[in-house]
């Protein structure tokens, strides 16, 4: 997995530079990028924490699940119940989702990855309990640092979009 900004970066940049779309906001925000987080793992469950809530709410409770676990690793998710991982603000289900992923990390994370497309990804990814096809676009993105993914579930590019794009009334018309 890769850490830090993907080697594809600024010939994207400079390419939407000349998009009529996001060539200003591209030119707006110069220092704007794309992060890769490095481990799949940590990736996968900071990305459940933050399902279905905002980011302040998925900000502070992954603050309070490294402060109970250290290091995110299965290892060290192991060494608690579901019930205390959630005593961080954790619904249960989510809680038991992280727990079940760390109890079977190996075939999470054992694949040939670099030899698998997006989809052979995705579909991997979502046999997993609590991943879906949301969970599974935002670690393509900022796990593998795919560059051709656009999540049509995310509330927030769907907004952003809409910003953009007066015209746009729902996700079903952004596709």
């Amino acid at each position: 997995m890769q850490k830090g900004k993907p080697e594809w970066w600024q010939d994207a940049i400079e390419f939407l530079k000349e998009d009529e779309l996001l060539g200003e906001v591209v030119r707006k925000y110069p220092n704007g990028s794309l992060e890769g987080k490095g481990a799949l793992f940590e990736t996968t469950i900071r990305s459940i924490v933050g399902q279905q809530i905002s980011v302040i709410a998925s900000d502070a409770i992954w603050g309070r699940l490294l402060t109970m676990i250290g290091k995110p690793i299965p290892e060290n998710v192991l060494k608690f119940t579901e019930a205390e991982l959630a005593s961080c603000g954790l619904t249960r289900p989510k809680a038991s989702y992280i727990y079940g992923l760390a109890k079977d990390s190996d075939s999470l994370l054992n694949q040939d990855w670099n030899n698998m497309t997006d989809n052979e990804i995705k579909q991997h990814l979502i046999q997993f309990r609590g991943i879906g096809p949301w969970t599974a676009e935002m670690m393509l993105m900022f796990s593998f640092m795919r560059p051709d993914v656009f999540s049509i579930g995310d509330i927030g590019l769907v907004k952003a979009v809409k910003i953009l794009v007066p015209e746009v009334e729902d996700k079903n018309s952004i596709e």
